[in-house]
């Protein structure tokens, strides 16, 4: 049974690093996004630089415990693509984002890993040691799951996913149900725990996502309405008080392509005015259909 549990954790934590090394990737569009705008513009850098840290710890962890060739493979590979991604970001952003990332590496990247490595090498010792390490992992990996929050912030706010990768939420989700596995099979609470946060997160993500991707589609398709349809003019019967009833956009449309033909000249109308009724010559249109009036 313990080999059957062991295999098991072998394929989860392989499935884990595929799907893990996605997930550091899956940022790639928004980087080629900002080397084309050269602008970072509503980018934020929290993610990367707390995921930096993170697999800075879970290296630091998985070399105090056994059987860890998985775990250190895979953030290994972590803390190279995420340091290229704080370089890229730093060098296109703004001065004031540019500073306020400088600050998070220094406090948590330099400040914070070094001030835990000293702390868990002095005060600690054998499996007390990697039992401390692995719970400030523990802390430190939602902190990864809950970084993406101050993007679905801004998601809410303006009501626009443009800065909210999907497939970066899919990825994560996918990322979460593995090691979820692996950590339980292999009795790990401080792997198998975050990554229950990492799943539901990612579902939220995934939800906010369509709903605001549906909506934004919906605005984008009023705004391509013909101008014509756009500078409509509607008259109001002002003796009468009377207003027109509300036009569908097929009505509109109908009437803007009426107005076009009558001033071009194809239809030619007869028309008086301040007279409860006038008469309308007859039109000879060919292959047009014969309109109804409607007495006021």
């Amino acid at each position: 049974m313990a080999a059957i549990s062991c295999h098991w954790a072998f394929a989860f934590g392989i499935l884990g690093n595929i799907v893990s090394f996605i997930v550091f990737l899956s940022p790639l569009p928004t980087f080629y996004k900002i080397y084309k705008k050269k602008s970072t513009e509503g980018y934020q850098s929290i993610p990367y630089v707390v995921a930096l840290f993170s697999s800075m710890l879970w290296i630091y962890y998985a070399f105090l415990k056994t059987n860890t060739t998985l775990i250190i493979t895979i953030n290994s590979f972590g803390c190279f693509i995420e340091t290229i991604y704080v370089g890229f970001y730093l060098f296109y952003a703004p001065k004031k984002a540019r500073v306020q990332t400088v600050k998070m590496l220094l406090l948590s990247v330099v400040g914070g890993f070094g001030v835990i490595v000293l702390v868990t090498q002095f005060l600690f010792k054998g499996a007390a040691r990697g039992q401390a390490v692995g719970w400030i992992c523990l802390v430190f990996s939602l902190c990864v799951f809950v970084a993406p929050l101050g993007i679905v912030r801004q998601v809410i706010k303006t009501k626009s996913v443009e800065y909210m990768p999907l497939l970066l939420s899919v990825f994560l989700t996918l990322s979460a149900v593995m090691w979820f596995f692996y950590g339980l099979l292999v009795k790990d609470i401080n792997i198998a725990i975050p990554n229950v946060l990492g799943f539901i997160l990612g579902i939220f993500q995934m939800v906010l996502y369509i709903i605001y991707n549906k909506k934004e589609k919906a605005i984008l398709k009023e705004q391509k309405l013909p101008e014509k349809i756009q500078n409509h003019v509607i008259i109001v019967d002002e003796n009468n008080n009377q207003k027109l009833p509300e036009l569908t956009e097929e009505q509109i449309i109908d009437i803007v392509k009426l107005g076009s033909l009558i001033s071009s000249g194809k239809i030619h109308v007869a028309s008086c005015l301040h007279n409860s009724t006038c008469g309308v010559e007859a039109a000879k249109v060919e292959n047009m259909p014969k309109l109804q009036t409607a007495e006021a």
